[in-house]
């Protein structure tokens, strides 16, 4: 056995305890049942991590809106009708002991064309990436009564999440999606009360938290999750990080997760717009010790750990929870055999191709192929070829995209 710091509890500032210092982050598995809603699948995709000893696990995107969705195939809460549903994940997920947080997101404009819904952003700027420009629907610029029910929209979720036995939520504002569109300067470029200075763009954050606590219990936890960077010249930043850090430091923030990029600059799994290679373990943690000097909250910090003595030099300064996601996808035991004593750790998922977005696709379809795989009680095989995952993945979604837009149509 260890004695190791990953293995010691953690008091965050509402008073509740993470058992431990590992976190199962969120990713996208697009495993929802035909309701959007949490299924056998997801119910035991996640009593897998919590019997693999994870302290915190929190679920992949959660949506507010069923109109606008990170991709098919996704879980949506914005009322209590699967509610059920909701208290058997959410059971699963706290059946060790674990904290159980909800990922709760809005895409803004990063909402595939194939979707057949409208895209909505701070502005109308469009997501571009090189050859895959035309898989995103053209955005417009939200309203300011839009806004103002998003708000709303997050709290409510957050009630219901609550009622579910959730043990708290994670608001998403990185990855660009919503919120993290609202920060970036490149993407919101609004002149109202709600763009121009940092101060304003981060408002629908801001009075997202507030509006959520005003619905929550204290003891129910709230973190955020943030960009350290968007990694794109003229965006958002670390300096722009550690500024939105001291303005949450002033609401009841449980949490910050740490982490960075966008569709358009996946740094999240190790790579840039400009095309340099990132550290390939804990690449957002040099902003982790930045931000630490402001956060009054504990941090965590999420990309790429795959290996025992990384996630202990992760929490051994200003970190004080490390998010595994792909290697919890391969190997979901990993935190119980590090806490036995093993060093056991995951290889990566390298695709070496020579088009980046092509090849984050390609690693994005592998890792859901594992998710995949555990969901129907098998175990991972994370040397599939990358070329069939992200071929099989393709088809997959496309008729996932078209059970969507029936349902949709339906509702």
């Amino acid at each position: 056995m260890t004695s190791s710091k990953l293995f010691e509890p953690l008091r965050l500032p509402n008073g509740a305890v993470i058992p431990n210092r590992i976190a199962k982050a969120a990713m996208e598995e697009n495993l929802a049942d035909a309701d959007h809603a949490p299924g056998q699948a997801l119910v035991r995709l996640y009593q897998c991590w919590a019997e693999g000893g994870a302290g915190l696990i929190i679920t992949g995107n959660v949506m507010v809106d069923r109109h606008a969705l990170t991709g098919p195939a996704g879980v949506v809460l914005e009322d209590d009708r699967h509610l059920g549903r909701f208290r058997l994940w959410a059971d699963a997920c706290r059946s060790r002991g674990a904290q159980a947080w909800m990922q709760i997101n809005h895409p803004g404009r990063q909402v595939l064309a194939a979707l057949g819904q409208p895209a909505r952003g701070p502005s109308a700027v469009a997501v571009d990436i090189p050859g895959l420009s035309k898989a995103f629907a053209q955005p417009r610029a939200l309203g300011e009564q839009e806004i103002e029910a998003l708000i709303q929209r997050y709290a409510h979720t957050a009630a219901l999440a609550e009622r579910a036995g959730f043990t708290g939520v994670e608001v998403h504002a990185a990855h660009g999606y919503l919120f993290s569109q609202f920060l970036s300067p490149l993407t919101n470029r609004r002149s109202d009360r709600w763009g121009g200075s940092l101060e304003n763009r981060a408002q629908i954050l801001l009075r997202a938290v507030d509006a959520i606590r005003q619905r929550v219990a204290s003891t129910f936890c709230v973190a955020v999750k943030l960009n350290s960077a968007d990694f794109q010249r003229g965006g958002f930043d670390a300096e722009d990080a550690a500024r939105v850090v001291e303005m949450l430091n002033a609401k009841a923030v449980d949490l910050v997760e740490l982490s960075g990029g966008s569709y358009e600059s996946p740094a999240m799994q190790g790579q840039t717009r400009d095309g340099s290679r990132l550290a390939r373990e804990a690449y957002f943690l040099e902003f982790a010790e930045r931000i630490g000097e402001v956060a009054h909250m504990p941090l965590m910090v999420t990309g790429g750990v795959r290996r025992k003595e990384v996630a202990e030099r992760v929490v051994s300064d200003s970190v004080s929870v490390v998010g595994l996601a792909t290697a919890l996808a391969i190997e979901p035991t990993l935190p119980s055999q590090w806490k036995e004593g093993q060093d056991t750790e995951v290889k990566p998922i390298v695709v070496p191709w020579k088009n980046r977005a092509l090849a984050s696709l390609a690693v994005a379809s592998v890792v859901k192929k594992q998710l995949g795989l555990l969901s129907q009680g098998k175990r991972s095989r994370p040397r599939v070829s990358p070329l069939m995952a992200l071929i099989g993945n393709q088809l997959k979604s496309r008729r996932q995209a078209k059970r969507y837009r029936r349902w949709i149509g339906q509702a």
